[in-house]
């Protein structure tokens, strides 16, 4: 039976996750590089027992929705995360972390000044910037999480809408044979 009404009500409503989590990254201003945003998509199959929805960003994505417990504190949200860092990790031998942060430090152009008010170097604050994140933590956005428990709730009713039409549909075809 072709279910061409509840596939684009699947459609549709992946659409809707994938569009809403770009405007939440967007809002946030967490599109540094935009390679987060740019990774989101979703894959719909249609198997024997139905359609299956799979969601796909990058990796760090995952880090960034569901945040990271810091190891000496962390922000609300996070403390769930099943995501944390082990304070036996030591940053000194981390140079690619340290180096990441460095940029994004040169980008918001923040340097660290001593006290004579003299600017310290990018790779510094990306230390300083790494560091404070390994203990406190990464703040949860839900960014996905948010957007597809919004969209869930909006489907139960279209998704049964477009099966009814489905059906009515195979009824018609069946009795005009």
């Amino acid at each position: 039976m072709k279910l061409t009404n509840t596939k684009e009500a699947l459609n549709k409503f992946s659409d809707y996750v994938i569009q809403q989590s770009r405007t939440r990254l967007t809002k946030k201003k967490q599109n540094y590089t935009r390679e987060l945003y740019e990774s989101l998509r979703y894959d719909l199959e249609e198997s024997d027992d139905g359609y299956i929805i799979d969601f796909y960003m990058t990796d760090y994505g995952q880090f960034q929705d569901k945040g990271v417990r810091g190891t000496k504190s962390t922000y609300g949200q996070s403390s769930q995360s099943p995501f944390s860092y082990k304070s036996s990790s030591n940053l000194k031998g981390l140079e690619y972390k340290t180096n990441i942060f460095s940029k994004w430090a040169e980008f918001r152009r923040m340097q660290p000044r001593d006290k004579k008010g003299r600017f310290g170097s990018y790779k510094t604050m990306g230390y300083i910037l790494a560091n404070s994140i390994k203990k406190k933590g990464i703040k949860a956005t839900m960014f996905f999480t948010k957007s597809f428990e919004m969209g869930f709730e909006k489907l139960p009713q279209e998704l049964t809408t477009a099966f009814i039409l489905d059906i009515e549909y195979q009824i018609m075809l069946l009795q005009k044979k």
